[in-house]
Parts: structure tokens; sequence; C-alpha cells
């Protein structure tokens, strides 16, 4: 039985220190800083949550857009995708490529900045 502290609570444990402990007490850039930890934290956390399923989301979204093997890489995906959107064989009307980019973006978008405003319209557009 494993019922050590998984690593998001880890990040939390530290992120609530920085917020409730340390952060009242400093001032000038040390809390500054403290605040750019703290929102670091914040972002780690969202990427330990949210990564894998918006990468394997993105992976099955490749595969069929690309035809690809079930296998190749997100990585190779990707690359695949550049080589054939700057050669022109693939383009905004190309079938599922703007839903692919909307919905990537969208899934990144979560991760790195959850309160953009720009995200919040492009998750009403969606419904």
């Amino acid at each position: 039985m494993h019922d050590a502290p998984s690593t998001k609570e880890l990040v939390e444990a530290v992120k609530r220190f920085i917020d409730d402990t340390a952060s009242p007490q400093l001032t000038g850039h040390a809390a500054f800083h403290a605040r750019v930890a703290s929102n670091v934290l914040s972002t780690l956390a969202r990427e330990l949550e949210q990564r894998p399923e918006a990468e394997s989301a993105e992976r099955a979204r490749l595969v069929a857009l690309l035809g690809a093997a079930p296998d190749t890489s997100l990585e190779d995906l990707n690359r695949d995708l550049c080589k054939r959107i700057q050669s022109g064989e693939m383009d905004l009307s190309s079938d599922g490529l703007l839903d692919h980019l909307k919905t990537t973006t969208i899934a990144q978008l979560s991760i790195d900045q959850p309160r953009y405003s720009g995200l919040a319209l492009a998750l009403q557009a969606r419904g």
C-alpha cells in the first residue's frame, strides 16, 4: 500500500505554506517572488491534474486527423502536422484541423492561464 502524499498534494502543501505562512511576513521583492512562486505552483498543480488527459485527447485527435499509426508519439504527430501545414497539404479548410487547433489551445490555456478572458469567451462559444 502506497500512502505517501501524491505529487499534487506536495505541490499544494508548499503553495499553502507560501500563501498562508511565508507571504504575509514578506515585503518588497521577496513578497513579489513569493507570489511568483505561488503562481508557478498553481500552474504545476493544474499541469499534474490536466496534462495527461489533454495530451491523450490531443494525440487521439491527431491520429485521426493525420491517419497516423496509433502508437505514434505526440511529438512526431505534431511535427507531421506542422510539416503538412507548412507544405500546404493542410490548411484551415482541412476537415477537423480548425477544431483540433482550437481544442488544443483551449486545453493549454486551461493549464497555463485559466483566468485569461479569451479562454472564457472560447469556452462560452463552444457551449
